[in-house]
């Protein structure tokens, strides 16, 4: 009985953080900070967890794109090269994972994030209008949507947000428009990623499918809210996640120095 109760409490527990999660991805991206550190809490394996968790950001992302397409925020014709551009960066990034060590790429997030924070906070671009369009979408989509997948499937964390600044600084999409199509190629990278986990039998579905539950949800309820409230939430929201996403990685660096 009491075994039981734990389950149900574990399960509850993975539901909501894919709720809260859901929403803070459909509209900034971000949510793995979230999930992720709640499966590993579980005590499933580290790779059972980043497969399952593949797996639940797929269906919030999913959740949020047909939220997005429905309400008529971004046109699908612009991207239909950066779909299968994403789908084969996405492969290889996973694939090269047996072969190359991610710390590397690790290593140069901070800086990374700092760059794309400092852009979101401080740019003019970034605002509810469309700006001018710096490269063509074909050009954007084999130079940004092949390296962005790849980087989805090989390391993750920040895709949306990355592909958001994509989406503003070379194609001049205002910020609606923007976050709306970084989750059509968001879900492409999580779908192809997600085939090989499945493929090689490392999802875990009991824990995937009740956070995908809460994903679906809160994936619905993000999109909605940023497509009310625009640029007074998604800005900030990006901001915050860039600050965390230093933070988290640059504190993991220094306890692995002190201990």
């Amino acid at each position: 009985m009491e075994i039981v109760l734990t389950e149900q409490i574990t399960f509850l527990g993975i539901f909501a953080v894919g709720l809260v999660a859901g929403s803070v991805d459909a509209i900034a991206g971000g949510g793995g900070l979230l999930t992720l550190p709640a499966l590993l809490a579980t005590g499933i394996p580290p790779i059972n967890a980043i497969a399952t968790a593949k797996l639940q950001s797929t269906a919030g992302t999913c959740s949020a794109a047909i939220c997005y397409f429905r309400n008529g925020t971004f046109d699908l014709k612009p991207l239909l090269l950066a779909l299968p551009c994403t789908l084969i960066g996405s492969i290889s990034g996973v694939i090269c994972l047996n072969y190359i060590n991610p710390q590397f790429i690790h290593g140069l997030l901070p800086l990374l994030f700092i760059v794309v924070g400092g852009y979101f906070l401080l740019s003019p671009q970034v605002g509810d209008l469309d700006r001018r369009q710096r490269i063509t979408p074909n050009m954007f989509a084999v130079l940004i949507g092949t390296s962005i997948g790849f980087y989805d499937g090989f390391l993750g964390p920040g895709t949306g947000t990355f592909l958001m600044a994509g989406f503003i600084s070379l194609l001049g999409y205002n910020l609606r428009r923007a976050t709306a199509a970084t989750k059509v190629l968001n879900l492409t990278s999580n779908v192809a990623a997600l085939a090989l986990f499945i493929c090689a039998g490392q999802v875990l579905w009991s824990y995937g499918l009740v956070m995908a539950a809460g994903q679906i949800i809160g994936g619905n309820i993000g999109a909605r809210l940023a497509i009310g409230r625009g640029t007074g939430l998604i800005r900030p929201l990006v901001v915050s996640i860039c600050l965390v996403m230093i933070l988290k990685v640059w504190g993991v660096e220094m306890f692995h120095l002190l201990t």
